[in-house]
């Protein structure tokens, strides 16, 4: 192989270390962000969080300050130590020699044995933080809660192991997810049982709170539900025998087939029915709830004067600045390892507070032009909504939709109407008759209105949906109908059928 030289002409995007740290911070959440923040504070020594009180347009007189402070603690001083003698003269009144026995016991700690205010005192709040987090922090799981059920019923060995198989194989739900007949498979090896103990541990463990646990399907939960209702509620009969031998017919809707095998007026298929509403079909998915995730907004958008006005949250990030004492000890002309140190960190430092304001102004710019293309959704709902897309506010910031799409992720807007992401409010568009656009939003929330309007006897269908929108000057095709009725979570309309 002949080696050889050649000249090639190219263009290559390169990014340097600071717009990579600009647009990673870009992309960031609120909590990321303080995360982000803290280590750069604990890694970097240049950096340091401005105070109030330490800023440099504030004066005070230090010989005031040092001799008020002087006074303070002389006066603090006196009080402590008083409050110390005082504290001894009853500790010595509340001991008596002969109050120490001869013989302790091997596990006795001294603290058991002074008396109670000789302990140190810790700080009341911290404690009961502390109390209150330890209590507050750990989930019970509904299997937890079954167990320690478990553990107040008299079973027999036997028994408690073949409970706590089915309680391992109950879903957060309160549905078993295994078959008795795999449970006592499993078992057999281990266990010389019939399937009908396991059934009767089965029938055991659904009395457990809350009603419905441990059953094998909806149909079964429903009826463990209606057997712990007490005997004398009205229509509990009438709601098992439906549950029994109508559960097709109630999950399709048919209610005049019920009501001609049943022989019930339409009055008493309405009392059945609510009955049966006010059973769980999830019973156990109230139980160990996740922990509550807090949303913290970027923006604030609030209406002074007849005009909108958008500002920044100022406590998603503290205020930070330059430590001028450590900057003025680095040395222009000198390169040894302290000052290359200083020198390297304070280019950090500067690097790192210029991607913040970078990131404040271009997520101030980019919020302030939303605000203003959907003045109409501040004023009036989700009904007057525009369609906006990101290309629309790239060019009005005159920056590039990736950019666009990075600041309007996982970040919040908090408004008059609640707070939301600011990517609710990029929405597709829906031509019009009059030969505008309609935004998908303000259609889902026009059929939202339609449905909540509806006759529940004659429920609108996706067809009739999408020429009441004709009627008001929107072309929206039936699939169309269809797909954002099932993206806002509403059943068709042979479900959303019920008697008055």
């Amino acid at each position: 192989m002949k080696q050889s030289l050649q000249l090639k002409l190219g263009q290559q995007l390169t990014m340097t270390p600071q717009l990579q740290q600009a647009i990673r911070l870009l992309q960031l959440s609120t909590l990321d962000l303080q995360q982000e923040i803290q280590q750069a504070l604990d890694s970097n020594p240049l950096l340091e969080v401005a105070e109030d009180e330490f800023d440099a347009d504030v004066e005070v007189d230090n010989t005031t300050r040092l001799e008020r402070t002087r006074e303070q603690a002389g006066e603090s001083l006196l009080e402590s130590l008083e409050g110390k003698n005082t504290e001894s003269q009853s500790l010595a009144e509340d001991w008596q020699p002969g109050s120490l026995p001869e013989e302790l016991p091997v596990d006795t700690q001294w603290e058991d044995l002074m008396p109670t205010s000789s302990a140190p005192a810790g700080n009341g709040e911290d404690s009961f933080d502390s109390d209150y987090d330890s209590r507050n922090n750990a989930t019970e799981s509904l299997q937890d809660l079954l167990r320690w059920q478990l553990n107040l019923t008299r079973l027999s060995d036997t028994d408690r192991v073949i409970a706590l198989a089915l309680i391992d194989a109950t879903d957060s739900n309160g549905r078993l997810q295994s078959s008795v007949e795999d449970i006592h498979q499993a078992l057999t090896p281990e266990l010389d049982i019939d399937l009908d103990e396991v059934v009767a541990v089965l029938h055991c463990l659904q009395q457990f709170e809350p009603a419905g646990v441990c059953t094998r399907d909806l149909q079964e939960c429903l009826l463990v539900q209606l057997q712990q209702k007490p005997a004398n509620t009205p229509y509990l009969e009438q709601a098992r025998l439906m549950i029994n031998r109508h559960m097709a017919q109630l999950g399709s809707g048919d209610y005049k087939q019920i009501m001609r095998r049943m022989r019930l007026t339409e009055d008493q298929l309405k009392a059945v029915l609510d009955l049966i509403r006010s059973l769980d079909p999830n019973p156990g998915e109230n139980v160990g709830d996740d922990a509550t995730e807090y949303v913290v907004p970027d923006v604030f958008v609030s209406k002074r004067n007849g005009r909108w006005v958008v500002e920044l949250n100022p406590d998603i990030a503290p205020r930070l600045r330059i430590n001028e004492s450590y900057a003025s000890l680095i040395k222009r002309a000198d390169s040894s390892a302290d000052n290359t140190f200083l020198k390297d960190n304070l280019q950090e430092a500067r690097w790192f507070l210029k991607s913040l304001y970078s990131r404040n102004e271009t997520l101030m710019k980019v919020a302030s032009k939303i605000v203003e293309h959907q003045r109409n959704f501040l004023e009036y709902g989700e009904e007057a909504m525009k369609p906006l897309v990101l290309h629309d506010i790239a060019n009005a910031v005159e920056m590039h939709e990736s950019t666009i799409s990075r600041v309007t992720t996982r970040k919040y807007m908090h408004t008059p109407r609640g707070i939301f992401e600011l990517k609710y409010f990029f929405s597709s568009h829906v031509g019009t008759t009059a030969g505008g656009e309609a935004s998908s939003t303000a259609i889902k929330a026009l059929i939202r209105k339609l449905v909540a309007a509806e006759n529940p006897r004659k429920p609108l269908s996706d067809n009739k949906i999408a020429n009441l929108l004709e009627e008001q000057g929107l072309q929206v095709a039936r699939r169309t109908v269809a797909k954002y009725r099932e993206m806002l979570l509403i059943p068709p309309s042979n479900e959303r059928k019920r008697l008055v």
